[in-house]
């Protein structure tokens, strides 16, 4: 048998001042969490793991539903633009007469977008892969640098100059 009205809407008072004291940084030990009614300070933490997983479920499902009217709303202007890009259509030259056909490239193109925007948010297309390389394709070759030296990479300072003895490693400059 589930829980009534009012029991349920204890719980999410309960749950609501359990979360303003932990976002304020009280821990779940403190006697004002205690004074909601936990018993201990592991039954606070469950209590708020399953609030907040409920929440999670929550946001879930209304993007579900957002993605799916989305979809439905794509699929309504793909149909409307798919016979245009797919069926060709007869050119003609000055006099009217058909001098051969073609497909509508605007409409071809507005498919394509649409099918674009469909991937990006059914999430279908493949995260793009970026690797930093260092000369000729080489490994990246990385070596300290003074405070002077970053400044002046970044443009905070003019670019600083190496003393003779200094100690740096200078060959990962070179």
């Amino acid at each position: 048998m589930g829980w009534s009205k009012l029991k349920l809407d204890e719980v999410t008072v309960r749950r609501t001042k359990l979360l303003e004291l932990r976002r304020q940084g009280v821990r779940y030990d403190d006697e004002r969490i205690e004074a909601l009614g936990y018993t201990s300070p592991n039954a606070a933490r469950r209590d708020l793991t399953r609030a907040l997983e409920a929440h999670r479920n929550e946001e879930a499902a209304e993007v579900a539903v957002y993605r799916q009217q989305e979809n439905e709303r794509l699929d309504a202007l793909l149909e409307a633009a798919w016979p245009q890009a797919t069926q060709p259509t007869p050119v003609r030259d000055k006099e009217g007469n058909i001098i051969g056909e073609e497909l509508d490239m605007r409409a071809v193109d507005t498919v394509l977008r649409l099918m674009d925007r469909r991937a990006k948010l059914n999430g279908l297309d493949m995260p793009a892969k970026a690797e930093v390389t260092g000369a000729n394709g080489g490994p990246l070759q990385m070596s300290q640098a003074t405070t002077a030296e970053l400044e002046a990479l970044i443009g905070l300072s003019p670019a600083p100059s190496r003393a003779e003895g200094d100690d740096q490693d200078t060959s990962a400059h070179e």
